[in-house]
């Protein structure tokens, strides 16, 4: 493995997507990530959405560049061996309800009394404790409690939530940033230490730089604007939909411009940005009208002249052809052992000194189990009683 973590080794024991994208995170970028799963299912995202049958492209997608190992943690001897391998780690990150790690023996008390400079993750859906320290959570679950999806309400006051698991991605990725900053700490002589993450925290913290904006400043002499997202639209043209957003003062002339409605900058409705916002529903209708007359690629390209901020909506489908993507080389197409040609994102991070690489394919359940077990040392007698025992599976 190349790049700035090489030599870093990680143990996981997560499922889903929190726990598991935070951990490939830290493997794109070098480390040894070993999984740890139980012999009989695994990880459940293995069974999650479109696949070919060995994998599915979820799995694939959260789980690359990682080895798996099969282990019985609910036997002793299961939970001794994790315990060992812990006790040669760097990292461990996990996200089992809370106190279950702790009844399994690889809570972050223990393992850190046997290797003081582990870095133990702990990731939860709401904390620790309190009222709903036990509940059940997924991403839905979060987008509903920390305002994400009343933002996201319609004309008619109706909240919906956005068709994609953010808080999940947005945890793991502050599961690799805590992950780094302890190792920097521990580098700098502050040993190992236990990191508490909680997605309900996560999507506060996510949600208050824009969408909390009203809510923040509790003084009575706030002034109070619309909010941002007010004007984030999706507007029609004459084949397909474009993303623009052009109220400023230096935007909106561009606008006119780009649609030949110079007229619309002496109309008092719409002559300075305070009216353009006070009016906004008008002129939504207006540019909606005009926009209806272009090809979208066309007026894109006008709205670029004129330095005025707009997209074409990429059907998903299309993502992968768009000029810029394709000019940045951001998606990699590459023939992997079982599941065949894909396509998937480099790691964004492109590092000049210490360059990364995509990692191998996502594991098969318990695929390097045998080969985990020789490095920490165990003979093959030793394995294959391991295996007769059922504490460990055999790899696949």
């Amino acid at each position: 493995m190349q790049g700035p973590l090489a030599g870093i080794r990680v143990l996981e024991f997560a499922q889903m997507v929190s726990g598991p994208l935070g951990a490939m995170l830290l493997a794109d970028l070098g480390a040894d990530v070993i999984k740890v799963e139980h012999r009989s299912i695994g990880d459940r995202y293995r069974w999650v959405g479109s696949g070919n049958g060995a994998m599915t492209a979820a799995f694939s997608q959260t789980n690359r560049g990682k080895r798996s190992i099969c282990i019985d943690l609910g036997s002793e001897d299961g939970a001794q061996l994790a315990r060992n391998l812990a006790a040669e780690s760097d990292v461990v990150i996990q996200n089992f309800r809370p106190g279950v790690a702790t009844r399994l023996g690889i809570g972050p008390t223990e393992l850190l009394d046997a290797n003081a400079n582990l870095i133990y993750v702990t990731i939860t859906g709401f904390g620790p404790d309190g009222p709903y320290a036990d509940q059940k959570v997924y991403d839905y679950v979060i987008q509903a409690l920390t305002g994400m999806a009343a933002l996201q309400e319609d004309a008619d006051g109706r909240p919906s939530l956005v068709k994609n698991i953010v808080i999940d991605k947005v945890t793991a990725y502050t599961v690799a940033q805590g992950v780094t900053a302890a190792l920097f700490a521990r580098e700098r002589g502050h040993g190992g230490q236990h990191i508490e993450i909680s997605m309900l925290e996560v999507g506060l913290a996510f949600m208050w730089p824009d969408a909390m904006s009203d809510h923040t400043m509790l003084d009575h002499d706030v002034t109070a604007v619309p909010h941002m997202s007010t004007y984030y639209e999706v507007r029609p043209c004459a084949d397909g939909f474009i993303a623009q957003m052009a109220i400023s003062d230096r935007q909106f002339p561009g606008l006119c411009d780009a649609l030949g409605t110079e007229a619309w900058l002496d109309d008092p409705r719409f002559a300075t940005m305070d009216r353009r916002i006070a009016n906004a529903a008008a002129l939504g209708e207006l540019i909606e009208l005009e926009f209806a007359k272009h090809r979208g690629d066309d007026l894109v390209a006008a709205l670029h002249q004129r330095d005025v901020p707009a997209a074409v909506i990429r059907p998903l489908a299309d993502i992968h052809l768009d000029p810029q993507v394709r000019h940045n080389g951001t998606l990699v197409e590459r023939q992997l052992p079982t599941v065949g040609l894909v396509r998937e994102p480099r790691s964004a991070v492109r590092f000049e000194t210490t360059a990364t690489t995509l990692g191998r394919q996502a594991p098969k359940l318990g695929e390097h189990t045998e080969e985990i077990l020789a490095e920490f040392g165990s003979s093959t007698e030793e394995i294959d009683v391991l295996i007769e025992a059922g504490t460990v599976g055999p790899s696949r």
